[in-house]
């Protein structure tokens, strides 16, 4: 049984910062900045718990920083010092370790981004470790859990048949900016943007892209974002092998932003996500997406996408051959997507966070 919610008009509320500070942040790192970029503007105190130095912005009067060493022992002395100067809550976006050390010594509200680590398909060995280990001892004496998606929290509650549904909160997340210009197709683009690896589906997109027509193929490049992951090998040497595949690596957000004002459509066939980010992305430029028709891509982009089946290259293959050549559909795509990103936001993200915990 989780404890009641708390109740308090103003609160001091510690926060693991680390993932938003690496030097290539993936998607839950993105989550962490968006959502502590908007937290910090609200009327409460805030810790700050990092493992280096925060953004410029981060630095308000209502809010503390605490920076401890890095690697294995940052855990130990982050549940050191949360036990110590015991904060109302304390907030973990994207770690179990903290939580599980804690236990009920102070309350704790996790993030729960995805279930990856309790799928079939490969994911990072360390991560999968420690969140099979620590996520159900973490639930347990969780004061309140927050889901990025309905798909995350069905997930969830399928897989801990034990913890409450009224003890889950979906959250969701914002994009990377907001107040952005509609995108302006180059009319030679097809972008994917993810870390390589056998969820992301960048092996199915390139064959998919191989099959489509030959004069296609010849006036769209498809642009691959995002670093090296696990499993990839063959990933990388079909790119490098495809006419008219190119893999970029990782890129700063300017180049992000660059490509997304200026791609003709957004191809993420991703077999499984928490949330979609990049979708989210798109959607709100105006940019034609073709994502999958699975769990939390299907839900973030309702309507105003392509929604194809992630394990039939044939049909990744025929969305994007509409995609790019039926003009009537991208134009329909072009004003619905904003309309549906409008429904997210980080600001609508915190809200839903506070509207919990007092």
């Amino acid at each position: 049984m989780l404890p009641d919610i708390l109740d308090c008009s103003s609160m001091n509320i510690a926060i693991d910062v680390r993932e938003a500070l690496k030097p290539k942040i993936t998607g839950k790192g993105a989550w962490v900045r968006g959502c502590v970029t908007e937290l910090i503007k609200r009327d409460h105190e805030f810790t700050l718990l990092s493992a280096g130095e925060v953004p410029e912005a981060w630095k308000k009067p209502n809010v503390t920083i605490v920076v401890l060493p890095h690697g294995a022992i940052w855990h130990f002395k982050a549940a050191s010092f949360l036990k110590k100067h015991k904060p109302d809550l304390y907030l973990s976006p994207t770690s179990f370790i903290v939580p599980s050390l804690l236990g009920k010594k102070v309350p704790y509200t996790p993030v729960i981004h995805d279930l990856i680590a309790f799928r079939r398909e490969p994911h990072d060995w360390k991560a999968t470790l420690i969140e099979q280990m620590l996520m159900k001892r973490t639930l347990a004496n969780a004061k309140h859990i927050y889901c990025i998606s309905k798909a995350t929290k069905k997930d969830l509650l399928t897989k801990f048949p034990h913890v409450r549904s009224n003890s889950v909160s979906i959250v969701y997340a914002g994009p990377i900016q907001n107040n952005v210009k509609l995108n302006i197709p180059d009319g030679k683009t097809i972008l994917c943007v993810g870390t390589l690896c056998p969820r992301k589906n960048q092996l199915r997109l390139i064959h998919a892209y191989n099959k489509i027509p030959i004069n296609l193929r010849k006036k769209y490049s498809l642009i691959l974002v995002g670093g090296r992951g696990w499993h990839d090998k063959e990933i990388v040497e079909l790119a490098e092998q495809s006419d008219g595949v190119d893999w970029k690596k990782h890129i700063p957000d300017i180049d992000y932003l660059h490509l997304l004002s200026t791609c003709t459509v957004l191809a993420f066939p991703s077999l499984y996500e928490g949330f979609g980010l990049q979708v989210l992305d798109a959607l709100q430029r105006g940019i034609p997406v073709l994502t999958s028709n699975r769990g939390s891509l299907s839900e973030i982009a309702g309507t105003a996408a392509i929604l194809k089946d992630p394990e039939d290259e044939n049909s990744i293959a025929e969305g994007l051959t509409t995609l790019l050549t039926d003009k009537n559909l991208q134009n329909k795509l072009r004003s619905m997507g904003p309309l549906q990103a409008n429904k997210f936001s980080w600001a609508k993200t915190v809200d839903l966070i506070l509207e919990v915990i007092g």
